[in-house]
This record gives C-alpha cells, structure tokens and sequence, in this order.
C-alpha cells in the first residue's frame, strides 16, 4: 500500500500535484474502503464457511440418509424377490393343478358323454314307443271286496287292466324267420356257419343267426273312478271366480236337468276348469255318460264334463331273450320270386339230412322291404313263436 501512495505522491510532484493533506486524506478514505471490503470480504468468508458447514452437515445427513434408503430399498428388493418367487412357486403349483383338474375334467366329461350315451341306450332300450289303441273292455268277473252296509253306492267304480308287449325284431329285406316245431332243430341249425340252398338249377349260401330281440313289458292299470265326482271343462272366464262357483253350485243342483245335490264346487280360473262333488253317488254317473251339460252363467253355456279318475300302474316287468324255436337267415339273394324263395328256403330246412326238422312258420322278404315280426309265447312249451 505504502508503495502505492509513494508512487502516486512522486506522481503528483512530478505532475506539480497536490498538497500532503489532500493526499492523505484520499489515502485514508481509499483504506478505509478497502478495510470495509476487506470486512465485508471477511463476512462472506465466513459466512461462506459456515453455510459450507451447514451443507457439510446436511451432505452427510443426506448421505446418511441415502445409505439408510439404500438399504431399506435393497431390503425391499430382497422382500420382493422373494415374495415374487413364493408367488412365482405358488403360480407355478396352481397351474399344476389347474391342469391336474383340467385333466380330471376331460376325463370325468368322457365318461359323462360315456354315461350319456350308455343311458340313451338304456332308455331307447326299455322305452315304450306304442300307441296303445282304443279298445273295447270286456269284463271277465266282478270282485267285490266286503264292504259296511249303505257304504257300496258310494265306493269308486275300481278296474284292473292288464297291458302286455309283445315281442318284436325287425325283419329286413333279403332275410327270413323260420320257427321250428323242436328246439334241438334251430340248436343244430345255429351251429351250421353257411347252409347252402338248392334254388332251381343254382345254389344259394345264407347264414343262420340267432335273433336278439327288443325288451317286452307287461304291466297293470289299477283305475279307480270316483262316483260322486264330476271335472267340469271349458267354462268361460266371464264373471269372478266365487260368483262362478255359485252358478256352477246351481245349475248343477237342478233334478230337471239331471243334476243333484251338491256337496262342494271347486273352480280354477286360469285352466277354465272345475271340480263337483255330489252328495249322493249316481249323479255323476250320469252325467259323465251325457258328456255335456248346460250352465246358466250370464247366458246358458255348453260345457264338457268328464270322469275323475285315478290311476296306479303295478307289476311292472319287462322281458328280453332270444327265441328257443326261432332262427334268422341272413344274406339271402333274391334268385328268384319271393314266394317261390319262400318255398325252397321251407323245403331244404324241413330235411333231416340238412339238419332241418318240421317248420311251424316261415317267413321271407326280399330287397328293399322292411316288416316287423311279433312273437308270442307258446301255451306248451312256454316258448316264444312267430
């Protein structure tokens, strides 16, 4: 510094300047500047220093605080990872069974469809397809249980029918039954594989089978039909179901119209239909036999009346085989007419020399026809026949 103002007063001398007053006053204000940046230098230093410090402090307390999340994390990640291989483990063994179920499902389906399709045989086996007809009844006896005097009139009307199938096997064109009067004939015919037939001036091979036929059943009908019901059919929803009750009541109490005393009315309105109970047995007899009656709702209306009945089938049996007497003949050409086909099948099987014995029936159908034979059983020998 001292150098700077010698040099500046050699200056100012040389330049013929100024005074030493002035000059070291401005000597004194340019230290006093220079001490006061000096200061202010200082200050900032350390001020600078401190909050050096501080970031010190806080870079460890983060750095600290960095290793602390480090290893929270790398602890999260080991966590992880091993809560991802337990699931990984879990999926895996799931999946395992999952297919060990899936597995398990494909073969319980197969044997579902197996069961399905076993029971359709079943039931396309012991199923009745058969209309039954309508038939005239005709009373073989009456049976009279004992009953309490005055209590018969007002017993149920009681019937037991019998239904019985008949067996059956579907002939096919180019085949032929033939029923034996032996059975050790169809025995000795059954154990030929080939039988071969003189037919005009040729030879015919057919092949001798056993028949397998469709079940049979047999069952009973127990049919009780009431005496002093009446189902009434086909009335009109015309008026509330208790108003309708009343108007059934009436008219079928009047005697001039061939009702009665009436006992109970029952009435549905949704099916139109309805229920009277005489309170004498006869009425509804009666009228079952008419069919229909007249009831006087807000005008006269024709309405049906039938029977109440119930029924019970019993015994019900069913039956499957092959015929004892019966054989198919199968594979047969058709060389010639049918019926002259017919006539040399009957006369080669009736020789003992071809194993044959006396023929009951016989039966042939030539390409592309189709009948159904029924059987019936034989009141000697228990055995069935065409």
């Amino acid at each position: 510094m001292a150098e700077v103002f010698g040099s500046r007063s050699l200056n100012d001398k040389k330049e013929g300047g100024l005074d030493k007053d002035g000059e070291l006053k401005e000597a004194k204000r340019e230290l006093e500047a220079w001490k006061a940046k000096f200061e202010k230098a200082d200050d900032t230093k350390a001020r600078l220093i401190l909050e050096k410090l501080g970031e010190d402090d806080a870079k460890s307390e983060a750095q600290q605080e960095m290793n602390v999340c480090v290893k929270n994390q790398q602890k999260t990640q080991d966590e992880f990872n091993q809560s991802m291989k337990t699931v990984q483990d879990e999926i895996q063994k799931l999946t395992r069974y999952n297919q060990d179920l899936l597995g398990k499902l494909k073969r319980c389906q197969a044997e579902l469809e197996a069961k399905k399709t076993e029971s359709c045989k079943l039931q396309q086996k012991f199923k009745i397809y058969a209309q039954i007809p309508d038939t005239e009844v005709k009373f073989i006896s009456q049976h009279k249980e004992p009953r309490e005097e005055g209590d018969e009139d007002s017993q149920p009307i009681r019937g037991v029918f019998t239904i019985s199938q008949r067996a059956a096997v579907l002939l096919q064109g180019g085949q032929a039954l033939i029923t034996f009067e032996e059975e050790k004939v169809a025995r000795q015919i059954l154990k030929i594989a080939k039988c071969s037939v003189s037919c005009e001036n040729s030879s015919l091979d057919v092949k001798p089978r056993r028949i397998t036929m469709d079940p049979a059943v047999k069952f009973e009908v127990h049919l009780d039909v009431s005496r002093k019901e009446l189902k009434v059919s086909n009335v009109p929803d015309v008026m509330p179901e208790e108003r309708m009750k009343d108007r059934l009541e009436i008219s079928f109490s009047r005697p001039s119209r061939g009702g009665g005393e009436v006992e109970k009315v029952e009435y549905d309105k949704n099916t139109g239909t309805g229920r009277v109970t005489f309170l004498q047995p006869g009425v509804a007899e009666r009228l079952v036999m008419r069919g229909r009656y007249n009831v006087e709702l807000d005008a006269e209306v024709n309405v049906q009346v039938g029977p109440i009945y119930e029924y019970q089938l019993r015994r019900f049996q069913t039956f499957c085989g092959c015929p004892k007497r019966t054989i198919l003949l199968d594979d047969i050409q058709d060389m010639v007419d049918e019926e002259d086909l017919q006539d040399h099948l009957e006369i080669h099987f009736q020789k003992p020399s071809n194993s044959g014995g006396e023929i009951e029936s016989i039966k042939y159908i030539a390409k592309p026809k189709v009948l159904q034979a029924f059987f019936c059983e034989s009141t000697e020998e228990k055995d069935d026949s065409l």
